[in-house]
């Protein structure tokens, strides 16, 4: 697993961004989430290391973009060239998670046609109202890889009209930081339900911090939170 953030600095757009991960960690040291500026990073899929070989090996997942959004708007002026830096490395699988499907086709390159096969780009959507926003925009983009996640999940969602081939993998998880919004393993479960009623693999990625089950609000430390959805043992 690799982690290439291009950029640095996002907008805060629905319900979901309330607390963000980016905002809380710029916060600690000073900075201005909202100015969006090229990282040190940015050309890194094309680095080498002094043997000449790439600093990102052959066969990695590349999570890409993940203190920004890669659709973000002050960004438009530097996509092209990420989408060129992978179209260079097709020995890659790049991960793009974003809550800007809307913004999808601004600056696709000219030979995008039905999407690079090294490309797979799940759609944020944390509540019903995001989920029948984002989700026919994702269904409809020519995208050759398409995954759905319900970070963090701030109520029950039915997602069973979005759930099909074309999807390639639910993620569900709760909230993390100090003022989070509970998540309820009722709605963790109904998404796995639904996801296994249209065959579509399911991941429940982390509890969040504050996680309800059978009535009971736990209160879960950051460096639990993914052991303990694993423990939970609802992967499909």
């Amino acid at each position: 697993m690799a982690m290439w953030n291009l950029w640095h600095g996002c907008r805060k757009i629905s319900p979901g961004c309330q607390n963000c991960y980016v905002y809380r960690g710029d916060e600690r040291y000073g900075r201005d989430s909202g100015i969006v500026a090229k990282t040190k990073s940015f050309d890194l899929p094309l680095r080498k290391n002094r043997q000449g070989t790439p600093k990102i090996p052959s066969g990695e997942t590349v999570y890409t973009c993940f203190t920004s959004d890669f659709f973000l708007d002050k960004a438009d002026a530097w996509r092209g060239e990420a989408w060129t830096m992978i179209k260079m490395r097709p020995d890659l699988d790049f991960l793009i998670i974003t809550k800007r499907i809307h913004r999808f086709h601004v600056g696709l390159p000219d030979d995008w046609g039905e999407g690079y096969p090294n490309v797979t780009i799940y759609s944020t959507v944390e509540n019903q109202a995001m989920a029948d926003f984002r989700l026919p925009l994702l269904l409809d983009a020519p995208i050759k890889h398409k995954g759905i996640t319900t970070e963090p999940l701030l109520e029950q969602i039915d997602l069973s009209r979005y759930l099909g081939p074309q999807i390639e993998g639910v993620v569900a998880g709760g909230e993390s930081g100090p003022n989070a919004r509970v998540c309820d393993y009722d709605w963790i479960l109904g998404i796995r339900r639904q996801c296994m009623e249209a065959g579509v693999p399911f991941t429940f990625k982390q509890t969040g911090r504050y996680f309800r089950k059978d009535g009971r609000l736990y209160t879960i430390e950051r460096r639990l939170q993914h052991a303990q959805a694993r423990r939970a043992g609802i992967n499909t």
